[in-house]
């Protein structure tokens, strides 16, 4: 449900985008992050991290789009976003030796440190490449397809890594389940 209410505001920004124009959109995008972001609040009593952040992201990058109108500084916020995880993973592993999707995930799933390390690795480089293809697609691709790649690509994108972790945990939760 979480997921659906925070896809919701990007479905609306698309089609403002569509209709109107990226200003609207823009202004759509916020009014339907803020109606979903107080539905997430009521419903589960409490925001995670990084919806607080990406919900901040919208309101900053959109705020000042509109400011400014300067339609390359929302498109910003997806290449920020994906570079700012790809940092918190790995300062959290590298520099603290803390494994941040471990400490998310670790209390209802028990793995090796080195399979949460490697686990952790791959988001890195997921998040870094999305990053990079989202700074690409700023400056060298049609609006038209920045925003199909921003609205639909990379959802579906993240989908598939979720999935791709998810075998790879279940994978190893057999071996440490059959070796333990």
């Amino acid at each position: 449900m979480k997921q659906l209410l925070n896809f919701i505001p990007l479905i609306v920004f698309f089609i403002f985008l569509t209709i109107y124009d990226i200003f609207a959109g823009v202004q759509a995008l916020m009014i339907a992050s803020t109606i979903s972001f107080l539905i997430i609040l009521v419903m589960y009593k409490k925001i995670d991290k990084v919806e607080l952040i990406s919900y901040l992201m919208v309101m900053i990058f959109g705020g000042v789009t509109l400011l400014t109108r300067e339609p390359n500084i929302i498109k910003w916020k997806v290449t920020i976003i994906n570079f700012l995880f790809a940092t918190a993973l790995s300062v959290s592993q590298f520099i603290f030796k803390k494994n941040l999707i471990q400490k998310m995930l670790g209390k209802e799933i028990q793995l090796d440190i080195t399979v949460w390390n490697k686990l952790n690795l791959i988001w890195i480089v997921f998040f870094i490449a999305c990053g990079t293809f989202s700074l690409i697609a700023t400056y060298y691709a049609t609006d038209d397809f920045f925003w199909i790649f921003k609205v639909f690509i990379l959802p579906a994108a993240s989908l598939i890594m979720s999935l791709i972790s998810g075998i790879y945990i279940y994978r190893n939760m057999s071996k440490a389940t059959d070796n333990g």
